[in-house]
């Protein structure tokens, strides 16, 4: 199995649509982020993609192997995939090593195997220890490479590193994924965060009440998300009411051009921009604005800005940062996106 093509994908709890007409390929030996807040559907797809739940409509084939539809259901064992859960789910009467081989066929190379893939996963020379000897990094690449040690095509990710710190789960993130482009195993990784999605995905799919918002490079959903929601699902966000005017947008804070890829429109708009596109300038060089509060955060400030109604939040480096009441000039970076006027979400 190569490829996974995911056409009009749709699954009902209780008549309650969760999921809508997904539409989704996976390339070969891509990973792919499904990316939203709780509740949008991101385990409901994983789960139908490993065949835990059956679907209620559309189709799932890898390669030319059609394994789910209303008509067909092959069982999880038999797809050929790696599961790794939110909580490891790691035995805890086993030692690393036979949690890694529990799923693995008697064969005579079975213990080379075992230790093929914990060298794979940085965890040669604990493979006698239990799991609660381990830490919580730990705990997770012994999960991992029970995944992996059958040598699946595809690996699903749902939300392993929750549990971990913040740096530390995008720093695990992005060693686990690494460790699966050695493998060249597909890969499928459930987030609510944005960060940890954009630093590892080939491609992210951003989801919101049970269906795909947009499907694009991490930088494409960054900088031309299609839609404001989209925009705010995937980081800060600065929206002004503005005037379209053929590839610019006149507002508070000037003329902005508007990238050339997108749809245009005519008239009263919703421009987007990311807060930092927005930086502070010498006196008279840009629009003028005023400091209303600053929040230290160490080696950031945020700061709470209004130019006449209009208040909006920036961050700016610590050591360069303005007094609250101070008077300020402003100037934009790059290209906004432009949404219509009747499409802008409230806060």
């Amino acid at each position: 199995m190569s490829t996974v093509h995911i056409r009009r994908l749709a699954k009902r709890y209780d008549d309650a649509p969760v999921l809508q007409d997904i539409d989704l390929t996976i390339p070969h030996g891509d990973v792919l982020a499904l990316l939203g807040p709780s509740g949008c559907g991101k385990t409901t797809l994983l789960r139908l993609i490993a065949g835990f739940d059956r679907v209620d409509g559309g189709t799932i084939a890898f390669d030319d192997r059609m394994v789910a539809s209303p008509n067909v259901y092959i069982a999880p064992e038999k797809r050929g995939i790696g599961y790794v859960p939110q909580e490891g789910a790691l035995f805890p009467h086993l030692t690393v090593a036979g949690n890694i081989g529990y799923g693995l066929s008697r064969r005579g190379d079975r213990k080379a195997r075992i230790q093929e893939v914990l060298s794979l996963t940085g965890l040669a020379g604990l493979g006698e220890r239990f799991p609660q000897e381990l830490s919580g990094g730990q705990q997770q690449r012994a999960a991992l490479a029970r995944a992996l040690a059958p040598d699946p095509a595809l690996i699903l990710l749902d939300e392993p590193f929750n549990a971990l710190d913040l740096d530390l789960r995008r720093s695990m993130c992005e060693d686990v994924v690494a460790v699966l482009r050695q493998t060249g195993t597909t890969t499928v990784l459930v987030t609510h965060d944005p960060g940890e999605a954009f630093a590892v995905a080939d491609s992210v799919a951003v989801m919101q009440a049970g269906r795909i918002m947009q499907c694009a490079r991490p930088d494409l959903v960054y900088w031309q998300p299609k839609s404001p929601s989209v925009a705010r699902l995937t980081g800060a966000s600065v929206f002004l009411s503005g005037e379209a005017q053929g590839d610019h947008v006149a507002c508070l804070l000037g003329s902005l051009s508007v990238y050339p890829e997108i749809e245009r429109h005519t008239g009263k708009v919703w421009a987007m921009l990311r807060p930092e596109q927005i930086s502070l300038v010498p006196k008279g060089q840009g629009v003028p604005a005023r400091v209303t509060h600053s929040s230290f955060r160490g080696d950031h400030t945020l700061l709470s800005m209004l130019i006449g109604d209009f208040r909006f939040g920036l961050r700016t480096p610590s050591l360069s940062a303005p007094a609250s009441g101070s008077d300020v000039f402003l100037s934009v970076r790059g290209a906004c996106m432009a949404f219509s006027s009747h499409a802008y979400p409230e806060a």
